[in-house]
């Protein structure tokens, strides 16, 4: 797919460097299967260095172009492989890393690294650790070897029994953990949702169905053996979810919080998160007419904006509902997930630099 990838980038002082890096508005985007282009800003040349490891230092990685001073870089890739850049301003000896904020998958969907987000504390998220995703029930085998070069540990499922049947992943040979639920208990009275305060509902009841989830999850990466993935369907709404989750654990704001939120509009290939479904082959499974029926009219076929009629993000009801019943993200984790203040100090320590 020709796609603009952007990521954050992470400044990272090198032993006598200053205080803050000079390189801005760094981004790489994927222009062809087998090309990248790394652009930035800065009135100093930079060094520029790639690696295929998420934790490379300019030390440990290729240097592939001195002192440039034009602010772009051209870098051939092969198809699926995801590299790492790293610009050190050649003034004050700086780095910055970054990276393709999605992964360049054939039939995939919204699959894409966490890394590079600033925390209130001016940190960063590391990079190549934690993976959010659509479902992958239809993956190439080109995107098989994409993924499983990542050296996942875990694959966390948030899909409801009834998805992960008629889309089960295709991503094998990890740690898989899935709590069985019916897409009907999210979806409420009425069944699924179909219009967007519909959809705000259904974000309200999150915080308790996901529950045994979500502390998966944070087990997961509590236990940190590995890069972990997470997913639903879409990647957008539950996943979202875990998401503002996690990035809050980790110090993360909430403006960039939603910002991550909303990339799913972007990112999503919707085409690819769930098989055709013969609507006649599943008379008695709600599930199965609900995404056959959006599969009919096209409407699963295009990303839909993550706002109600009032522009409000969708992910806010379910943190709204946190908020009210426990006063806050850090309290609900504590009380209902058992993430203790004194977890969230070593997934810092783990998942920030």
């Amino acid at each position: 797919m020709n796609r603009t990838l952007t990521a954050l980038a992470i400044p990272l002082m090198l032993m006598g460097g200053a205080a803050s890096a000079k390189v801005t508005s760094e981004k790489v985007d994927r222009v062809s299967a087998e090309k990248v282009v790394v652009t930035w800003s800065d009135k100093a040349p930079v060094d520029v260095y790639v690696s295929d490891s998420p934790d490379a230092t300019f030390a440990t990685a290729k240097l592939v172009s001195r002192a440039d001073a034009d602010g772009t870089f051209e870098s051939a890739v092969a198809p699926g492989a995801r590299v790492y850049f790293l610009l050190k301003d050649t003034k004050d000896n700086t780095l910055v890393r970054v990276a393709e904020r999605a992964l360049p998958l054939d039939h995939g969907s919204n699959f894409r690294d966490l890394g590079g987000y600033e925390t209130k504390d001016g940190k960063h998220v590391r990079w190549g650790k934690i993976f959010r995703s659509g479902g992958q029930p239809m993956l190439s085998e080109s995107d098989l070897a994409t993924t499983h070069a990542l050296g996942l540990k875990d694959l966390v499922d948030l899909r409801s029994s009834e998805e992960r049947v008629l889309a089960p992943t295709r991503i094998n040979g990890v740690r898989y953990t899935a709590v069985g639920y019916s897409m009907m208990d999210i979806a409420g009275p009425g069944g699924p949702p179909t219009q967007m305060s519909q959809v705000g509902e259904a974000y309200k009841r999150m915080p308790a169905l996901l529950a045994p989830q979500i502390r998966d999850l944070f087990h997961a990466l509590r236990a940190n053996e590995g890069p972990i993935a997470y997913n639903c369907s879409a990647g957008q709404d539950r996943t979202g979810f875990a998401t503002a989750l996690i990035l809050t654990a980790l110090g993360v704001p909430r403006d960039t919080i939603y910002a991550d939120y909303h990339l799913s509009t972007t990112y999503r290939n919707p085409a690819y998160e769930m098989p055709k479904i013969n609507a006649a082959a599943y008379p008695e499974n709600p599930t199965a007419q609900y995404f056959a029926k959006m599969q009919e009219d096209g409407r699963m076929l295009k990303p839909q904006p993550l706002y109600d009629s009032n522009k409000k993000p969708l992910l806010q009801y379910a943190l709204e509902e946190i908020e009210g019943r426990y006063g806050s993200v850090e309290a609900y984790l504590d009380k209902e997930i058992g993430v203790k203040p004194s977890d969230v100090a070593k997934l810092r320590a783990t998942y920030l630099e």
